[in-house]
């Protein structure tokens, strides 16, 4: 049997954010497998890049091709771009193979019946202040294999940190090379920043005509016949960034109070949703109402609620519960394959933190999705060729050197370095 399983998983989003500030973010997903899986969407290699978790580039091993998957991506790129993306590509995926059998080697493991994974995912955070300047939060830069964390970059030590026994021959060997170190951590707080900027700046116009989110306040039938569930929900909104609240008689509601979210989740149009409730007496006649603020599409509204209420009987619902059952479908967003574990979700990285917290993972999930983005492929040059063009790549004069995903073909990195 093999040890890793397939697992699909929803990228858990923060659902609160600072009034003052937007969070942006660009990650690049590499998955690879040991050998072909023969399920259908599955490949045997899979890359992509996503800004705030929108799929802006893919490519996999059976077609072979770095392809754009946003239009303004297209438009604003040209084609040589998508050419050296596809070559970067198509070389890691050399490396991911080379070093799939290295692990296995390293670890006894049989090809034979076994199906492995390696994954790699990297990028960066920044915030963006109400005056719209870009600053770094935080960067990630970390492998995983057969779904358990493997390694990953401490920016803030400069230091590899081994989350296996297996991982720390590598770690020793990458932590002597100190440009390795040095580019890794000038990648994740500045080239990476810079390409984000690039692409937010390609994206404004998506983003301005994005439709606000629709707010719903309903109540449904609780498990107990004397109490109702009064629910907060608010779909279609990008990018994911939104604060809701629900307030009784003017007072925002927290968890100690028995208010539980269901975090932002994706949509099945790359728009996001967020479901926040309460489970309140059915006799209850405070005033309730649901605040939701969507500071990318400048959307503040306050919405009360009517007082309808279920039947008790639990037949009629009202018009509500009819969104309430919307809410409940769980929208799986295929962005790739991340095995990365499930728990790490919640975790945050500081840049402050020590080592053992800001080497913690983002939580992934299986894309074709994150998230995550588009300096976060540059670790990625499996080769160190020498000599990078400095034609430019992008229509208009505003970029970086590289391909955004793809760090520098002169400057040194895991796969330059050769093998895990």
């Amino acid at each position: 049997m093999a040890k890793m399983a397939l697992r699909a998983a929803f990228l858990v989003l923060g659902t609160i954010i600072s009034v003052n500030s937007v969070e942006h973010t660009l990650t690049y997903i590499y998955t690879a497998f040991s050998k072909p899986v023969n399920l259908p969407g599955i490949h045997e290699f899979t890359a992509m890049g996503l800004l705030d978790n929108r799929m802006i580039d893919y490519y996999d091993s059976s077609v072979q091709k770095k392809v754009p998957k946003q239009d303004w991506m297209k438009d604003r790129l040209k084609q040589e771009y998508w050419d050296k993306g596809t070559q970067s590509r198509q070389s890691k995926q050399q490396w991911f193979k080379v070093n799939i059998d290295i692990l296995m080697n390293r670890m006894r493991q049989s090809s034979a019946n076994d199906t492995h994974v390696l994954q790699w995912m990297h990028g960066c955070v920044g915030e963006e202040d109400t005056n719209g300047n870009l600053q770094f939060k935080r960067g990630m830069d970390m492998y995983n294999y057969d779904g358990d964390d493997f390694l990953s970059f401490d920016d803030e030590h400069q230091v590899w940190v081994a989350a296996a026994d297996a991982a720390v021959v590598t770690k020793r060997k990458w932590d002597d090379v100190t440009a390795l170190k040095d580019y890794t951590k000038g990648y994740l707080e500045k080239e990476c920043m810079e390409w984000m900027s690039t692409f937010l700046g390609y994206s404004q116009k998506q983003l301005r005509d994005a439709d606000p989110p629709e707010v719903f306040v309903f109540a449904t039938p609780a498990k107990e016949k004397a109490n109702i569930v009064l629910t907060c929900f608010a779909t279609g909104f990008y990018p994911k960034d939104i604060i809701m609240e629900i307030k009784r008689n003017g007072r925002v509601l927290v968890p100690e109070d028995g208010l539980v979210s269901s975090n932002v989740r994706p949509n099945d149009d790359e728009t996001f949703q967020i479901r926040n409730h309460v489970e309140i007496l059915r006799k209850d006649s405070a005033d309730y109402t649901c605040r939701v603020i969507h500071k990318a599409t400048d959307v503040d509204v306050e919405k009360a609620w009517d007082r309808s209420l279920p039947l008790e009987d639990g037949k009629g619902v009202i018009i509500g519960a009819a969104v309430a059952g919307v809410i409940l479908i769980v929208v799986c967003v295929t962005l790739g394959i991340v095995l990365f574990k499930r728990n790490q979700a919640a975790k945050k990285m500081s840049p402050s933190s020590t080592p053992s917290t800001s080497s913690e993972h983002v939580g992934l999930i299986l894309p074709p999705k994150s998230t995550v983005i588009s300096a976060t492929n540059s670790q990625t040059s499996l080769t160190s060729s020498t000599g990078s063009s400095t034609k430019p790549l992008i229509n208009k004069s505003n970029g970086g050197k590289s391909e955004g995903d793809d760090r520098s073909t002169s400057s040194p990195s895991p796969q330059s370095v050769c093998c895990l």
